[in-house]
Protein backbone atom coordinates (compact mmCIF):
# COMPACT_ATOMS: atom_id res chain seq x y z
CA UNK A 1 0.00 0.00 0.00
CA UNK A 2 1.27 3.31 -1.25
CA UNK A 3 2.04 5.70 1.92
CA UNK A 4 0.95 8.60 -0.09
CA UNK A 5 -2.25 6.90 -1.28
CA UNK A 6 -5.22 9.48 -1.58
CA UNK A 7 -3.84 11.99 1.14
CA UNK A 8 -3.83 14.93 -0.79
CA UNK A 9 -6.93 14.20 -1.80
CA UNK A 10 -8.46 13.52 1.61
CA UNK A 11 -6.92 16.40 2.85
CA UNK A 12 -8.52 18.96 0.00
CA UNK A 13 -12.08 17.11 1.52
CA UNK A 14 -11.23 17.92 5.09
CA UNK A 15 -10.34 21.52 4.18
CA UNK A 16 -13.73 21.58 1.96
CA UNK A 17 -15.58 20.41 4.59
CA UNK A 18 -14.44 22.72 7.31
CA UNK A 19 -15.38 25.60 4.86
CA UNK A 20 -18.79 24.34 4.13
CA UNK A 21 -19.20 24.48 8.10
CA UNK A 22 -17.85 28.62 7.97
CA UNK A 23 -14.35 28.14 9.24
CA UNK A 24 -13.23 30.85 9.25
CA UNK A 25 -10.40 32.26 6.46
CA UNK A 26 -7.47 31.69 9.71
CA UNK A 27 -8.62 28.28 10.80
CA UNK A 28 -8.50 26.79 7.36
CA UNK A 29 -4.99 27.97 6.99
CA UNK A 30 -3.87 26.79 10.20
CA UNK A 31 -5.39 23.34 9.67
CA UNK A 32 -3.92 23.10 6.51
CA UNK A 33 -0.60 23.74 7.38
CA UNK A 34 -0.79 21.86 10.37
CA UNK A 35 -2.43 18.85 8.71
CA UNK A 36 0.14 19.00 5.48
CA UNK A 37 2.69 19.06 7.63
CA UNK A 38 1.92 15.99 9.34
CA UNK A 39 1.41 13.40 5.93
CA UNK A 40 4.15 15.12 4.29
CA UNK A 41 6.12 13.63 7.07
CA UNK A 42 4.16 10.36 7.58
CA UNK A 43 5.21 10.30 3.60
CA UNK A 44 9.04 10.78 4.27
CA UNK A 45 8.92 7.72 6.57
CA UNK A 46 6.83 5.74 4.17
CA UNK A 47 4.12 5.40 6.40
CA UNK A 48 0.50 4.96 5.25
CA UNK A 49 -1.50 7.96 7.31
CA UNK A 50 -4.82 5.98 7.42
CA UNK A 51 -3.28 3.41 9.52
CA UNK A 52 0.35 4.69 11.49
CA UNK A 53 1.30 2.68 14.31
CA UNK A 54 1.49 4.15 17.67
CA UNK A 55 5.50 4.41 17.47
CA UNK A 56 4.82 6.86 14.72
CA UNK A 57 2.94 9.03 15.87
CA UNK A 58 4.49 9.18 19.31
CA UNK A 59 7.71 10.18 17.05
CA UNK A 60 6.02 13.08 15.83
CA UNK A 61 4.47 14.57 19.14
CA UNK A 62 8.09 14.00 20.29
CA UNK A 63 9.42 15.75 17.10
CA UNK A 64 6.20 18.77 17.82
CA UNK A 65 7.16 19.17 21.39
CA UNK A 66 10.72 19.60 20.68
CA UNK A 67 10.26 22.46 18.01
CA UNK A 68 6.94 24.23 19.01
CA UNK A 69 5.83 25.74 22.19
CA UNK A 70 3.17 24.14 24.21
CA UNK A 71 0.46 26.33 22.59
CA UNK A 72 1.73 25.64 19.11
CA UNK A 73 1.61 21.34 19.79
CA UNK A 74 -1.84 21.78 21.05
CA UNK A 75 -3.35 23.70 17.89
CA UNK A 76 -0.93 21.51 15.66
CA UNK A 77 -2.83 17.78 18.16
CA UNK A 78 -5.98 19.55 17.37
CA UNK A 79 -6.01 20.16 13.56
CA UNK A 80 -4.68 16.44 13.26
CA UNK A 81 -7.07 14.86 15.28
CA UNK A 82 -9.84 16.76 13.82
CA UNK A 83 -8.58 15.40 10.03
CA UNK A 84 -8.39 11.91 11.48
CA UNK A 85 -11.97 12.01 13.07
CA UNK A 86 -13.09 13.61 9.80
CA UNK A 87 -11.64 10.78 7.49
CA UNK A 88 -13.12 8.05 9.78
CA UNK A 89 -17.04 9.42 9.92
CA UNK A 90 -16.06 10.11 5.61
CA UNK A 91 -15.23 6.23 5.06
CA UNK A 92 -11.78 7.67 4.65
CA UNK A 93 -9.63 5.41 7.07
CA UNK A 94 -11.03 2.68 9.24
CA UNK A 95 -10.00 4.18 12.74
CA UNK A 96 -8.95 7.41 14.37
CA UNK A 97 -5.42 6.55 15.23
CA UNK A 98 -5.13 9.35 17.41
CA UNK A 99 -7.64 7.70 19.77
CA UNK A 100 -5.28 5.93 22.06
CA UNK A 101 -2.70 8.39 22.29
CA UNK A 102 -2.18 10.60 25.58
CA UNK A 103 -1.58 14.40 24.27
CA UNK A 104 -0.29 17.23 26.31
CA UNK A 105 -3.03 19.75 27.51
CA UNK A 106 -2.54 22.99 28.12
CA UNK A 107 -4.01 24.61 31.14
CA UNK A 108 -7.31 26.08 30.87
CA UNK A 109 -6.56 29.90 31.21
CA UNK A 110 -9.16 32.19 33.31
CA UNK A 111 -10.20 34.82 31.13
CA UNK A 112 -9.19 38.40 31.33
CA UNK A 113 -12.20 40.26 32.61
CA UNK A 114 -12.79 43.96 33.38
CA UNK A 115 -14.31 45.49 36.60
CA UNK A 116 -17.09 47.27 36.46
CA UNK A 117 -15.32 50.53 37.02
CA UNK A 118 -12.55 50.23 33.91
CA UNK A 119 -15.87 49.20 31.87
CA UNK A 120 -17.01 52.98 33.34
CA UNK A 121 -14.11 54.32 32.47
CA UNK A 122 -13.85 52.85 28.56
CA UNK A 123 -16.88 54.68 28.48
CA UNK A 124 -15.90 58.17 30.37
CA UNK A 125 -13.84 58.77 27.53
CA UNK A 126 -15.52 57.54 24.74
CA UNK A 127 -17.70 60.82 26.14
CA UNK A 128 -14.90 63.03 26.69
CA UNK A 129 -13.81 62.18 23.13
CA UNK A 130 -17.58 63.13 21.72
CA UNK A 131 -17.85 66.01 23.57
CA UNK A 132 -14.23 67.07 22.44
CA UNK A 133 -15.57 66.33 18.84
CA UNK A 134 -19.11 68.56 19.35
CA UNK A 135 -17.29 71.63 20.62
CA UNK A 136 -14.89 72.33 18.33
CA UNK A 137 -13.77 69.30 15.51
CA UNK A 138 -15.49 68.68 12.39
CA UNK A 139 -18.67 66.92 11.27
CA UNK A 140 -16.25 64.07 10.60
CA UNK A 141 -14.82 63.66 13.97
CA UNK A 142 -18.02 63.91 15.57
CA UNK A 143 -19.20 60.77 13.37
CA UNK A 144 -15.92 58.59 14.55
CA UNK A 145 -16.45 59.39 18.05
CA UNK A 146 -20.30 58.26 17.72
CA UNK A 147 -19.86 55.24 15.70
CA UNK A 148 -17.04 54.30 17.92
CA UNK A 149 -19.38 54.31 21.42
CA UNK A 150 -21.81 52.46 19.67
CA UNK A 151 -19.08 49.94 19.28
CA UNK A 152 -17.88 49.51 22.05
CA UNK A 153 -21.22 49.52 23.77
CA UNK A 154 -23.24 46.72 21.05
CA UNK A 155 -19.74 44.86 22.30
CA UNK A 156 -19.70 44.67 25.40
CA UNK A 157 -24.54 45.13 26.00
CA UNK A 158 -24.49 41.58 23.62
CA UNK A 159 -21.60 40.01 24.38
CA UNK A 160 -20.48 39.97 20.53
CA UNK A 161 -17.47 38.29 19.11
CA UNK A 162 -15.75 40.60 16.97
CA UNK A 163 -16.45 38.96 14.16
CA UNK A 164 -20.20 38.98 14.95
CA UNK A 165 -19.61 42.82 15.82
CA UNK A 166 -17.94 43.40 12.40
CA UNK A 167 -20.43 41.56 10.24
CA UNK A 168 -23.54 43.08 12.16
CA UNK A 169 -25.87 44.56 9.28
CA UNK A 170 -28.61 47.02 9.44
CA UNK A 171 -31.19 44.51 8.76
CA UNK A 172 -30.18 42.37 11.64
CA UNK A 173 -30.55 45.80 13.87
CA UNK A 174 -34.13 45.90 16.03
CA UNK A 175 -33.70 48.92 18.21
CA UNK A 176 -37.60 49.11 19.48
CA UNK A 177 -37.05 45.92 20.63
CA UNK A 178 -33.27 46.03 21.79
CA UNK A 179 -32.26 43.12 20.07
CA UNK A 180 -29.36 42.91 16.94
CA UNK A 181 -29.62 39.50 15.57
CA UNK A 182 -25.95 37.62 14.58
CA UNK A 183 -24.54 34.12 12.96
CA UNK A 184 -22.05 32.89 15.50
CA UNK A 185 -19.90 29.81 14.90
CA UNK A 186 -21.15 27.39 12.66
CA UNK A 187 -23.58 29.99 11.19
CA UNK A 188 -25.40 29.42 14.47
CA UNK A 189 -27.93 32.44 14.74
CA UNK A 190 -28.79 34.24 18.05
CA UNK A 191 -30.01 36.78 19.03
CA UNK A 192 -28.12 39.50 20.82
CA UNK A 193 -29.74 41.83 23.98
CA UNK A 194 -29.22 45.13 23.82
CA UNK A 195 -29.28 47.82 27.10
CA UNK A 196 -31.06 51.63 26.67
CA UNK A 197 -27.18 52.89 26.55
CA UNK A 198 -26.55 50.58 23.15
CA UNK A 199 -29.64 51.39 22.05
CA UNK A 200 -29.52 55.25 22.31
CA UNK A 201 -25.56 55.18 21.30
CA UNK A 202 -26.53 52.56 18.01
CA UNK A 203 -29.35 55.78 16.89
CA UNK A 204 -27.52 58.50 17.16
CA UNK A 205 -24.45 57.13 15.84
CA UNK A 206 -27.36 56.06 12.76
CA UNK A 207 -29.32 59.10 12.70
CA UNK A 208 -25.90 61.33 12.80
CA UNK A 209 -22.66 59.46 12.39
CA UNK A 210 -23.34 56.63 10.21
CA UNK A 211 -24.42 59.10 6.97
CA UNK A 212 -21.31 61.78 7.48
CA UNK A 213 -18.96 58.50 6.49
CA UNK A 214 -20.55 57.44 3.65
CA UNK A 215 -20.07 61.02 2.57
CA UNK A 216 -16.53 59.98 2.09
CA UNK A 217 -16.99 57.09 -0.30
CA UNK A 218 -14.71 57.66 -3.20
CA UNK A 219 -15.57 54.21 -4.74
CA UNK A 220 -18.71 53.44 -6.87
CA UNK A 221 -21.56 50.75 -5.92
CA UNK A 222 -24.08 50.08 -3.35
CA UNK A 223 -23.23 51.72 0.17
CA UNK A 224 -21.93 48.64 2.81
CA UNK A 225 -24.59 46.74 4.79
CA UNK A 226 -22.89 46.73 7.88
CA UNK A 227 -24.14 49.01 10.63
CA UNK A 228 -19.81 49.95 11.27
CA UNK A 229 -17.99 51.81 8.61
CA UNK A 230 -14.72 53.69 8.88
CA UNK A 231 -13.42 56.87 7.85
CA UNK A 232 -13.58 56.14 4.33
CA UNK A 233 -17.43 54.82 4.14
CA UNK A 234 -16.07 51.30 3.92
CA UNK A 235 -17.16 47.87 6.64
CA UNK A 236 -14.92 48.77 9.13
CA UNK A 237 -13.78 45.23 9.52
CA UNK A 238 -12.07 43.14 12.24
CA UNK A 239 -8.42 44.52 12.29
CA UNK A 240 -10.19 48.25 12.30
CA UNK A 241 -12.33 47.19 14.86
CA UNK A 242 -9.53 45.80 17.02
CA UNK A 243 -7.36 49.16 16.56
CA UNK A 244 -10.11 51.18 17.48
CA UNK A 245 -10.39 49.67 20.75
CA UNK A 246 -6.95 49.20 21.64
CA UNK A 247 -6.85 52.67 20.50
CA UNK A 248 -9.84 53.81 23.58
CA UNK A 249 -7.99 50.93 25.80
CA UNK A 250 -5.12 53.36 26.33
CA UNK A 251 -6.71 56.03 26.48
CA UNK A 252 -8.15 54.84 29.16
CA UNK A 253 -5.37 53.41 30.63
CA UNK A 254 -6.35 49.95 30.99
CA UNK A 255 -3.98 47.18 31.29
CA UNK A 256 -2.43 45.57 27.67
CA UNK A 257 -4.07 42.72 26.55
CA UNK A 258 -7.62 44.15 26.70
CA UNK A 259 -9.47 43.38 23.69
CA UNK A 260 -12.25 43.18 21.71
CA UNK A 261 -12.87 39.59 24.00
CA UNK A 262 -12.14 40.91 26.91
CA UNK A 263 -15.70 42.93 26.53
CA UNK A 264 -17.26 39.40 25.75
CA UNK A 265 -15.84 38.22 28.98
CA UNK A 266 -16.61 41.08 30.59
CA UNK A 267 -20.21 40.38 29.17
CA UNK A 268 -20.84 37.09 30.71
CA UNK A 269 -19.03 37.24 34.02
CA UNK A 270 -20.61 40.72 34.95
CA UNK A 271 -24.25 38.57 34.45
CA UNK A 272 -23.07 36.14 36.21
CA UNK A 273 -22.19 38.93 39.40
CA UNK A 274 -25.62 40.36 38.55
CA UNK A 275 -27.56 36.88 39.53
CA UNK A 276 -27.96 35.70 35.92
CA UNK A 277 -28.48 31.94 35.30
CA UNK A 278 -25.71 30.15 33.90
CA UNK A 279 -27.46 29.00 31.05
CA UNK A 280 -29.47 32.12 30.15
CA UNK A 281 -25.43 33.38 30.02
CA UNK A 282 -24.86 29.95 27.54
CA UNK A 283 -27.41 30.90 25.38
CA UNK A 284 -26.60 35.08 25.18
CA UNK A 285 -23.08 34.15 24.28
CA UNK A 286 -23.66 31.16 21.49
CA UNK A 287 -22.02 28.20 23.44
CA UNK A 288 -22.69 25.28 22.31
CA UNK A 289 -21.86 23.10 25.39
CA UNK A 290 -22.57 24.70 29.20
CA UNK A 291 -18.79 23.70 29.91
CA UNK A 292 -17.65 26.26 27.92
CA UNK A 293 -19.65 28.98 29.63
CA UNK A 294 -18.66 27.68 33.36
CA UNK A 295 -15.33 29.10 33.22
CA UNK A 296 -16.77 32.45 34.13
CA UNK A 297 -18.15 30.75 37.41
CA UNK A 298 -14.24 30.93 38.29
CA UNK A 299 -13.71 34.40 37.62
CA UNK A 300 -17.17 35.80 39.41
CA UNK A 301 -16.27 35.42 42.87
CA UNK A 302 -19.04 37.92 43.62
CA UNK A 303 -21.34 35.25 42.87
CA UNK A 304 -19.32 32.57 44.54
CA UNK A 305 -19.50 34.31 47.38
CA UNK A 306 -23.58 35.18 46.99
CA UNK A 307 -24.05 31.38 46.54
CA UNK A 308 -21.65 30.35 49.62
CA UNK A 309 -24.37 32.88 51.66
CA UNK A 310 -26.98 31.42 50.34
CA UNK A 311 -26.34 27.70 50.60
CA UNK A 312 -23.86 27.23 53.98
CA UNK A 313 -25.24 26.72 56.95
CA UNK A 314 -22.74 28.30 58.67
CA UNK A 315 -22.44 31.49 56.09
CA UNK A 316 -25.96 32.60 57.59
CA UNK A 317 -25.43 32.45 61.28
CA UNK A 318 -24.87 35.28 62.82
CA UNK A 319 -22.63 36.71 65.26
CA UNK A 320 -23.90 38.59 68.31
CA UNK A 321 -22.36 42.16 67.09
CA UNK A 322 -24.74 41.73 64.03
CA UNK A 323 -21.66 40.21 61.41
CA UNK A 324 -22.26 37.36 59.50
CA UNK A 325 -20.02 34.53 60.63
CA UNK A 326 -17.74 33.20 58.02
Amino acid sequence: MSATSGSPAALDRFLRSLAARDASEHTQRAYRTAVGAYLAWLTERGVDWRSPQRSDLRAYLARLTSVNARSSVAQRLAAIRAFHRYAMRDGLAAGDPWGAIATPRLPRRLPRVLEVDQVERLFAVIDSELASARHDGTALAVALALRDRAIVETAYAAGLRISELAAADLGSLDLRRGEVRVLGKGRKERIGLLGRPARKALAEYLDEGRGVLLGERTGTGPDPVEVFVNHRGEAIGVRGLRQRIDRLRRLAALPEGVSPHTLRHSFATHLLDGGADLRVVQELLGHESLATTQIYTHVSPARLRSAYRDAHPRARIRAADGEARP
